[in-house]
This record gives C-alpha cells, sequence and structure tokens, in this order.
C-alpha cells in the first residue's frame, strides 16, 4: 500500500501562489493515477485535477483552469499541485489521491489519501 504524504500548504493573499507536493512512499506512484481534491469546511470533498499514471493525461476542474497545474516526477515518487493567482473561495484543506484507474476523478475510485494539508487565502 503507498502512503502519501502532502506538504506545501499556508496562508497566502489573493492572486498569490503556493505549490503543494505530495510525496509518496512504501511503493512507486508509477502504477497509480494521482490526483487533488480539496474540501472546504461545511463542504464536501471536491476534485480538482487529476494526472495519469505517465502523466499525459490531465484533467482539470473547471473552477481551477487556467490557474493550478498538476505535474508528476515518477522518479521523485511526488506530484505536484502549483496553484496561482489564488482566490479566497480556493481556501480549503488540500488532499492527495491515488488510485488505478486512468485517472481519478470521483473519490470513488480513490483507493489512497493523504492526510491534507492546509491552504488559506486571504482576502
Amino acid at each position: 500500500q503507498v502512503q502519501l504524504v502532502e506538504s506545501g500548504g499556508g496562508l497566502v493573499q489573493t492572486g498569490g501562489s503556493l505549490r503543494l507536493s505530495c510525496t509518496a512512499s512504501g511503493r512507486t506512484i508509477n502504477n497509480y493515477a494521482m490526483a487533488w481534491f480539496r474540501q472546504a469546511p461545511g463542504k464536501e470533498r471536491a476534485f480538482v485535477a487529476t494526472i495519469s499514471r505517465a502523466g499525459i493525461t490531465i484533467v482539470y476542474a473547471d473552477y481551477v483552469k487556467g490557474r493550478f497545474t498538476v505535474s508528476r516526477d515518477n522518479d521523485k515518487n511526488t506530484v505536484y499541485l502549483q496553484m496561482n493567482s489564488l482566490k479566497p473561495e480556493d481556501t480549503a484543506v488540500y488532499y492527495c489521491a491515488a488510485g488505478t484507474g486512468v485517472y481519478l476523478r470521483s473519490s470513488d475510485a480513490v483507493t489512497t489519501w493523504g492526510q491534507g494539508t492546509q491552504v488559506t487565502v486571504s482576502s
């Protein structure tokens, strides 16, 4: 079983940037589609972005398209989420996820979750 640990969250002003990292251990992420989800206070966990095993297929939620970029470095066993032009509505706990599908858009397809990292965007 792969274990996932997120880092890079924090407090940033509107319009700022953050880069989240998700480092895996236990198994190589080469065999997993990876994704980022987020959960704001009082809301359900929502899809943000996903990337296929080789990084060929990338899908974004409409509300982050053009602002966020997901990438992966299989040699480093790490997935990244570059977040630019951040808005207060991006405030949430961000979770890294792994699954065995082609890519992950639904939490139903996730087999492993990270513990989450808090991102807070001040207005």
